[in-house]
Order: structure tokens, then sequence, then C-alpha cells
């Protein structure tokens, strides 16, 4: 078959580069993973205390520094371990001297920094990062610079801005009479949400963001800080069950109704949308969402091809615009509307926005001079009186967050999520699936009743709202706030957007765009600038799986949504729906290694199962007829997917 002449890691990440794990280390009954000079994972047992301790150094832009790890020496024993090396980033402007002690009751990692030339940062220093399990909504202690301690909560919802400032110390429960302190000394720290991001952590970091940024280190400047966590008590041993790798997904009764489910067309992607037309019919998008930035130009020819393909697709338009902002915004409005009635096009939801609205302002920063909210909205309605108007973020949640619409002002609300904004490896990626649904709460508390509606999302950076765009990413490698990511293209990519319609489905979502129709972000491939390892390599290889999974998705809109309650919800996602008299299911394995699937509530009779596996790579990449052959019979009530596999199933309803 076609995926036998490539290897395991394209078909599952997109990439030759295999995911990396770090060393496992112990101290007693602690355990902690060390890699490129980072902590993760630290444990006491089976339960997590910290997800992650990190001394990083980022640029001007916020951009994130790999540290070289050199003169490494890593001692263990029983009861204890020691980690020590030199830390240099910034191609050698910072070099640092780290320290890691590691014992059943403390952790410490200590790092003195010298300055090797004058550099520019935005952030130099250790960021801590506590895990949303034992912390989201539950109590914490805060010790402050000025030696105040306050009783406080971990935020349920999420928290736009710093929920602690000045902190010196956190301490938290992690299992029921275990407690850890964390303590940082050596300069100032406060904590943000980072679910406003997708990220599954709080995390407490130097360098308050009000201050001004960047900032400049001076050559040899000298700096020390350092971090240290403190267990008190000890938790329970849970018992392990016999299949740790056995997972129930259980099917109940309807829970409302599925999104219309859509994909974006980037201005740069109008013209090979079009030219894959019989394609994107196949995918069968409810909704297209075109883009029509004014100030970089777009226009009638634009809007033109977006209606094309909206028709072809019988899908409805959705427009998402920018205006200038420096003009009256009725004038600037007439102006699109009168651009979209001479395309031929019927608009049937507008999002509009000023230009500077695009991109993100942190916390600290002014805000850009720009038309009220309102004053945008109603020029809006004005000059397209038949369509929707939304209000939200181009940008991420954070920013709908932080900006939030006037919610009377609007009919619905939308913003997008990429799950690698501040981590790019396999897992930090899959654990932003744990987020989407306090993400998705908020939203719809933002919304105030309103739809809601989330993306073009997907593991790729639509843009970077904090820079001048997404990373460039010519090796194809993982890349944090990278357009081209390339798992969006494997199997890794199809798994992961099953959690993703999952958890908006259940949220409630009015729709969900899915990344573009072609390009860097789509569904469909086509040759980028930088080569893509197998499908450039030969005729035939035209989608990628994650094909199939929005077209299933994409063929339920608005029809009845079945509860799909997975006993693991970190490692197997699932989401149900009736189609007429048949159950159609998806499941989908979010882990690196083989699971078992005890599927409950799914009528056995004559039910049938597709897998969509390193074996059906081949086929399933050669166009959408792979979901036209005969599905083979349900194997029992178990399913037995292999790493990041998905399943379709269908079976008739009871």
């Amino acid at each position: 078959m076609a995926a036998q002449q490539t290897s395991d890691s394209v078909i599952l990440f997109g990439a030759n580069e295999p995911d990396e794990r770090g060393r496992v280390l112990n101290a007693g009954s602690l355990s902690v993973e060390f890699h490129r000079g980072l902590l993760r994972y630290v444990r006491r047992g089976d339960r997590e205390l910290m997800r992650a301790v990190a001394f990083i150094v980022r640029d001007e832009v916020w951009g994130t520094y790999e540290t070289e790890v050199a003169a490494l020496k890593i001692d263990e024993a029983p009861n204890a371990f020691r980690i020590r090396y030199e830390g240099r980033c910034a191609e050698g402007a910072v070099i640092y001297q780290a320290d890691i002690t590691g014992a059943e009751n403390e952790l410490v990692f200590a790092a003195r920094v010298i300055v090797a030339r004058d550099f520019r940062t935005n952030r130099t220093g250790f960021v801590i990062l506590h895990p949303l399990d034992g912390c989201a909504g539950c109590p914490v202690e805060v010790e402050y610079v000025d030696g105040r301690k306050e009783l406080a909560e971990f935020p349920s919802r999420i928290n736009p801005y710093q929920p602690f400032f000045s902190v010196r110390a956190v301490k938290h429960e992690f299992a029921p009479g275990a407690f850890v302190t964390a303590r940082l000394e050596g300069d100032a720290f406060e904590m943000e949400d980072q679910r406003n991001w997708s990220d599954a952590s709080f995390k407490t970091y130097v360098r308050p963001i009000g201050l001004p940024w960047p900032y400049e280190l001076k050559a040899g400047q000298q700096l020390e800080q350092r971090v240290s966590l403190i267990i008190e008590g000890r938790p329970r041993t849970e018992a392990r069950t016999a299949r740790a790798d056995k997972t129930e997904v259980a099917l109940g009764g309807v829970a409302g109704k599925m999104p219309q489910i859509g994909v974006e067309i980037p201005a740069a992607e109008g013209v090979a949308s079009r030219s894959n037309l019989a394609l994107l019919r196949a995918l069968g998008p409810g909704v297209i969402v075109g883009e029509a930035q004014r100030q970089l130009g777009h226009g009638r020819s634009e809007i033109a091809l977006y209606r094309e393909i909206a028709d072809a697709c019988r899908a409805s338009l959705t427009l998402e615009a920018s205006i200038s902002g420096t003009e009256d915004p009725q004038q600037e409005a007439n102006r699109l509307a009168e651009e979209c009635a001479a395309a031929g096009a019927e608009i049937h939801s507008l999002t509009l926005w000023a230009a500077a609205d695009i991109k993100g302002v942190l916390p600290g920063s002014a805000w850009p001079q720009q038309p009220p909210l309102e004053a945008i909205r109603w020029a809006a309605l004005a000059a397209f009186p038949r369509a929707r108007i939304g209000g939200g973020a181009h940008g991420f949640f954070t920013e709908l967050n932080r900006r939030r619409p006037l919610a009377h002002f609007v009919d619905y609300i939308s913003f997008t999520t990429t799950p690698i904004v501040h981590a790019a490896d396999d897992r930090s990626v899959m654990e932003t699936l744990e987020t989407l649904p306090a993400i998705f709460a908020s939203a719809a508390a933002i919304a105030g009743g309103k739809p809601w509606r989330v993306g073009p999302s997907g593991i790729g950076t639509r843009d970077n709202p904090y820079g001048a765009g997404p990373t460039p990413n010519p090796r194809n490698r993982r890349v944090c706030m990278a357009e081209a990511d390339p798992r969006h293209r494997g199997l890794f990519g199809a798994a992961w957007t099953v959690g993703y319609l999952a958890a908006a489905a259940a949220s409630g979502a009015e729709a969900v765009i899915l990344g573009a129709a072609t390009g860097p972000r789509g569904a469909i491939h086509r040759r980028l600038a930088h080569s893509l390892p197998w499908f450039d390599e030969g005729p035939g290889r035209l989608i990628y799986p994650l094909f199939h999974v929005i077209s299933a998705a994409a063929s339920a809109s608005d029809a009845e949504l079945l509860t799909a309650r997975s006993s693991a919800s970190g490692r197997i996602a699932a989401l149900g729906w009736l189609d007429g008299k048949a159950v159609r299911l998806l499941v989908a394995n979010l882990t690196p290694e083989s699971r078992h699937v005890g599927l409950q509530g799914v009528p056995l009779a004559g039910a049938t199962c597709r897998t969509l596996n390193a074996d059906a790579f081949g086929a399933a990449t050669a166009g959408p007829d792979w979901t036209k052959e005969p599905a083979p019979p349900l194997p029992r009530s178990n399913l037995e997917l292999s790493p990041y596999a998905v399943a379709f199933v269908t079976a008739c309803a009871s």
C-alpha cells in the first residue's frame, strides 16, 4: 500500500521527526521528567503536583528560544537525584548554570545567569505551570512579596487577567491531605490563567507583565533565581485496574444539536480552493468563511471567489472583515457592502472589526485609537441589513475575554483557538483539549445567551495576535505559533480534530470552523513553499486524514447530538449523533499507544466500523472515496485503536 512507502512518523505526525520524551528521574515516591533543560510532570506517586518548571528566555515578540544544554551531569540515587547543566539561549546571549536537586519532599531548581552581550527580552527567568486537576476552582494559599498571606481560589471561570500579583509562594492541595508549596525567589512573580490560550495550566512567571517590555539585559549582568517545591503529606495510593489501556465509551440520549461545520477560505487560498471545488463539495462544509481585510486590499475579486465556492458547496457565506478604523465606520462599511454586491455575494453572517482589533493588546499596553465597538456594529447592520452581525475576536479566546463585545449589540460571538501558543510538543497539544469545556463555558457566559461559534481553528495558528504573523516553519518541525504544523497532515491531526469537535458540540457551539480548505491549515493538499513529506512525492495524494473527520461531522450539521462519555477523556475522545435511523459515532485515540475501547449503548446488530489508521493511510489520503467502500462489521462491542487512530462506527438506531 502507499502508506507502506513512508515512515510511521509521517503517517502519525506528518514529519519524519518523532516527538521527543525526556528522562524520568525518581527520588523515592517523587518523580519528574527532565527534557532539554526543563522539568515536566512532577508527581508524588501517581498524582501530579506540578505540570512544569522551566527557565525560559523570550525575545521581543514573545518567541521562546530553545535551550542548548551543555555539560549535562545527572546523578541518581534511590531517594535523591541531582541535575547540573549549562543552558545557552539566544545564540549565547544568555547563559545560565542550572542546579536541580530532588528529594522525597523537596525539589529545587536554581539558576545563576550571566548575560554575555546586551540583549532585549520580554521575559528571562522561571515559569512554573500548575495543572488544572486539583487547581481550577480549588482553594489556594498565596504568599505575597510583602509577607502577607491570603486564602483564595484558583479561577473557575477563565480569568482574562492575572488573578494574583507580586507572588512569593503558592500552596495548593494536589491530593486529599497532600499539599505542595511553590516558592519563587530572585525576582517578582505573578500568575496568569493559561486556559485563555487553551493551555492546560495556570502559569506563575517572572517579571510582571505591567512593567515595561521589552527590557534590556546588559552584558556582564548577573541574575540568580530559584524555585522550590515543598511537599507535605502523602496521597493515598490508588488501586490500578488490570487493563490500564482499556477505556469505556458510553453512548446515551439526545443532548442537543450538532453544530454547523465550516472551513475558512483565506484570501491567499481563494484561487487554490476554487481549483479544488470537487474535493470541497465532497468535504461538504455548511459554512464558508471568507477573509476581507480592507487594509490589506481585499475586495471584490476575493469576495467573488468566496461566493463561487459557497454556491458550489451549497453553504452559507460568512465574511470576516476589517476596516481601517481611521475613517467614518459607516462609510467604510458601505464600501464593503458595495464590493459584496458587485461580487454577487449574499452575506449570511458578517463579523466586522477595526484593523487595530486584528491584533491583541497585552495588559499594561495602551489600547489603540479606533471607533467604539457599538459604532462598528451599527455600521455593519446598516450596510448589511439582511446579514447576521457578529462580534468577538479575530484572534484567540484571550482577546475575546479581554475585550468583550456588547452581547446585546450582536447576533452571535466568535473567536479562535490554537494549541501551540506556548508549547508545541505532542502531549501539550493533546492536553489543550482538557481546557476546551472551560473555554466554551466562558465564551457562552460572555455571549449572554446569544449563539457562539469557534474558529477558524486547528493545530496550526491562523494569525499571531502578538506579532507580525505566524512563525515560519520551513523545516517542518513542531514550532510554537506556526501556521504550517506537520501534525495537521497526519493521523494525529485527525484524532485531535475529533477531540475538538466533541468538546465544541457538547458545549453547544452554533458552528465550528475547522481550519481552511487548502494551504497550511487546509484539509486538501497543495504544494507549499517548503516540501511536505510523502504528499509532495507522488500523484494521488490529495487530502489529509482529517478531511474524513470534517466531512463526517459536516454531513451531520443540525442532526441530533448524542451524549458520548469516555471513561478516559484525555486518552479517548468520542462524538455521536443520529443520522435518520442510524447511529453514527467517531472514536479517536489521542495517545501514541494502542488502546482497547469498549462501547456501551451502541446497537450491535448490523453495526459496522471503518478505522482510519496507518494501514488505511494510503487509501484515505487518495481521495474522499475511502468512505464509500463497504465497512467491515463492528467486532463485538470492542475497538482496537492503534496510535491516533479514528474509528467511524455506524449502527442501527434502536
